[in-house]
């Protein structure tokens, strides 16, 4: 499955200059393939890629020889970019999937781009585009070496994964590594737009209602090659909606009159893409969900008091509302790591790693993926016991802080690591715990005006029973300093 903005047509096949990519007739080729960007200049999103000088532009203006590693989520325009450096450089195209080919394509593939270099008429350079990468082997990407340092291709290696971790040190050294961002919303609507009114899309024959339009950009999530999947889909709805009418009017209306043909001629011309059509046509139900307003809050507010309240149920649907709406899973995955602390702490104290590893999961891997962490976070808090008495603890001292209550350190507290410190009586009554069979030493470390106050008041729900238990043995062996 190719990971670029759009997906290569047709099986792999070598091309020169890009031939099979923008030359070849693309009358009846997906719209995401039809709509393929030519140029860079074409491209959307990826600014930083191709600003003047960018290593990207010196390849495909300059046709100066590099290796490129492309690291980005799906729909972004790593296979894109690898058909534009092809084309508008003029150089031989051959792509292999990391899915189906093996070090003998790879070879069979390096031997013919030598060839080609000492070819007799001229020489012809090979751009070797790879998708997913991060699928090859150590002895697959072993075989790629002499390829990239001799230059006898020019690879472009597109991968989804953190290339550090899939990626071998020596291909990565020998190559440029660009990162690729998600496209955002703004990116994906002109795309829409160019795809609407372009000769090579829908051509000015539809209209995109604006809550439709709201629909696709969050079920698109940044992937360009989705929303124009999803866009074309609903296009087919939208034309046999405006086919049936045109028919019932034509078999119910006889003799039309002068404004029924010029409104017949009208709905003809331009057919409307609404929002049950685009539903109809992807069978996903639109969620009112908007992401920068009141349903923002109130399902983010909805999710983390049912993890409070412990309906795991209620919780994951929650969760579900916010996935399918597009919500960032980086702010879903904050809310949980707050949560855990917030609302668990330490009735359990593992929630916190488990919301934390669910929030590093979110950055390694991406969504869709990513939901799963984010599923399995939701359960393992809702179901933990619940314990506010970590955040009623840290509230409580800032208040006091706030108040004044701030008195000095005390003396046998201070550091005494500095000459003369001991002459003033800095550290010079401390006891050191491990000196005490019990760990624990009878005095004093909190300043006098706050001496005795308890911040910490621990529950008996889950893990932290324990630990109620222990405060309190604690607390009464180091009041008692008689």
């Amino acid at each position: 499955m190719s990971d670029g903005l759009f997906d290569l047509p047709g099986a792999p096949a070598p091309a020169r200059g890009g031939g099979s990519l923008a030359d070849a007739d693309h009358t009846a080729a997906p719209l995401a393939v039809r709509m393929r960007p030519r140029s860079l200049d074409e491209l959307v999103g990826q600014q930083h890629l191709l600003a003047p000088g960018s290593p990207l532009r010196r390849l495909v203006e300059g046709d100066q020889p590099m290796s490129l590693l492309l690291w980005g989520p799906p729909g972004t325009g790593k296979t894109t970019i690898a058909a534009v450096v092809s084309h508008q450089t003029n150089r031989k195209f051959v792509e292999l999937s990391a899915v189906t080919a093996g070090v003998k394509d790879v070879r069979q593939v390096i031997d013919g781009a030598r060839r080609d270099l000492a070819r007799p008429g001229g020489a012809v350079e090979t751009v070797l585009f790879i998708d997913e990468v991060h699928r090859f082997t150590k002895a697959q990407q072993d075989a790629l070496l002499p390829g990239v340092e001799n230059r006898w291709v020019t690879l472009v290696a597109a991968t989804t994964e953190n290339p550090f971790f899939s990626v071998i040190s020596p291909l990565l050294s020998r190559s440029l590594l660009l990162t690729l961002e998600s496209l955002t919303d703004e990116d994906i609507s002109l795309l829409l737009d160019r795809a609407l009114v372009d000769e090579r899309g829908l051509n000015d024959e539809f209209e995109l209602a604006a809550d439709a339009r709201d629909h696709l950009l969050r079920m698109a999530g940044g992937d360009a090659r989705r929303a124009l999947t999803y866009l074309e889909a609903a296009a087919g709805g939208a034309r046999a909606k405006r086919d049936q009418a045109v028919k019932y009017r034509q078999a119910t209306e006889p003799e039309p009159t002068e404004s029924t043909d010029s409104a017949e001629a009208e709905a003809v011309r331009r057919a409307v893409i609404d929002l049950v059509t685009l539903e109809t046509a992807v069978d996903r139900a639109a969620v009112r969900y908007d992401r920068a307003g009141d349903q923002h809050y109130d399902v983010a507010s909805a999710l983390i008091k049912s993890i409070r309240g412990s309906d795991v149920d209620a919780a994951m649907h929650y969760l579900a509302r916010m996935i399918e709406a597009g919500e960032d899973p980086r702010f879903i995955a904050r809310r949980l790591v707050i949560s855990a602390s917030e609302d668990i702490g330490m009735g359990d104290p593992a929630a916190l790693g488990v919301a934390v590893a669910a929030a590093e999961a979110v950055q390694l891997i991406g969504m869709p993926e990513a939901r799963i962490n984010l599923a399995q976070a939701v359960v393992a808090l809702a179901l933990a016991p619940k314990s506010n008495a970590v955040i009623m603890a840290v509230d409580a001292a800032i208040a006091d802080v706030k108040a004044g209550k701030v008195g000095p350190v005390p003396p046998h507290l201070r550091d005494a690591h500095y000459a003369g410190a001991k002459k003033i009586g800095h550290g010079s009554s401390y006891q050191y715990s491990h000196n005490d069979p019990r760990g624990i030493v009878p005095q004093q470390y909190a300043p006098d005006v706050i001496d005795g106050t308890d911040y910490y008041n621990p529950t008996r729900r889950g893990g932290e029973a324990a630990y109620a238990d222990r405060v309190a043995a604690i607390r009464k062996i180091l009041r008692d300093r008689a």
